[in-house]
């Protein structure tokens, strides 16, 4: 017997689409039309430099923040005209861990499952605990877990209920090498499970390593956005000389941005010699 599965006009487009988007923060416009759409499942890197807009972006998409001009939707959501179906969609992991150091990671667990009004929020703790591979540590307090650890939680807790779309702003900012392996490792599962991710990140490898596509914000405006094989095409052919040496996503990035970051520091400069 054949079971047809009904596709609904939600699920065939973008989990996340900005259009035109302006922000200006009095005389200072740090978003001058930004477009870029996001596909449901997959991981986006949003990268830029400090000051770029990359929070700003995750907070509009995230209803924390209203646009000057253009729209934005999630999950077919309109972010300024449904807020709310939008909050229903979403988790938000900021830069650095939200979690309670006096509790334990259980407890962390249970509390946000209960302000959900989930049933059974000791057996989402548990599930989770082991997801994320600490069910050895659910009893301890926080504040002896490590920074890998703690970040591992803050996105578990964010994952209570079953969001749709997880924004990870700067997620591993803080965290040694052991611990963003960790939450590399993290991160690929969620999309392997469905979720669809935005990150935002300074650290170029992170985007190498994790992202289906990448997107650089530089001057208020998307420059390049493609797969990572789309953006090394952006430099010229490798040289061969005797071993072939394609250009790395850091090579790309500065070539595309860090002249007009030195000019700007030029720029300022002589202004404050004059």
């Amino acid at each position: 017997m054949d079971i047809k599965v009904t596709t609904t006009e939600r699920d065939r487009e973008p989990a996340i689409r900005m259009q035109s988007i302006e922000k200006s923060y009095k005389d200072l416009h740090v978003l001058r039309g930004v477009d870029f759409e996001v596909a449901a499942g997959s991981i986006f890197a949003l990268l830029g430099s400090n000051g770029a807009g990359k929070t700003t972006i995750v907070r509009m998409l995230s209803t924390l923040l209203k646009q000057d001009a253009g729209t934005a939707s999630v999950n077919g959501f309109d972010v300024a005209t449904q807020p709310t179906k939008v909050r229903e969609s979403i988790s938000l992991t900021g830069q650095f861990a939200a979690v309670d150091e006096i509790l334990t990671g259980r407890e962390n667990l249970v509390l946000v499952a209960k302000l959900r009004h989930l049933h059974d929020p000791g057996r989402i703790a548990e599930d989770l605990l082991a997801r994320f591979d600490l069910a050895d540590a659910g009893s301890r307090k926080v504040s002896t877990y490590s920074g890998g650890m703690r970040r591992r939680l803050d996105i578990a807790m964010s994952l209570i209920g079953q969001p749709k779309v997880i924004f990870l702003d700067e997620p591993t900012t803080g965290l040694d090498p052991e611990g963003r392996l960790e939450v590399w490792q993290v991160v690929k599962e969620l999309a392997t499970r469905g979720t669809t991710v935005l990150l935002t990140t300074q650290h170029l490898e992170e985007a190498e390593q994790l992202a289906d596509r990448i997107a650089i914000l530089h001057q208020g405006h998307i420059i390049a956005n493609g797969t990572l094989a789309e953006l090394k095409q952006l430099l010229p052919p490798a040289q061969v000389e005797y071993v072939e040496k394609q250009p790395s996503l850091e090579e790309v990035f500065l070539q595309l941005v860090g002249n007009d970051d030195k000019n700007d520091d030029k720029a300022q400069t002589r202004k404050d010699q004059s």
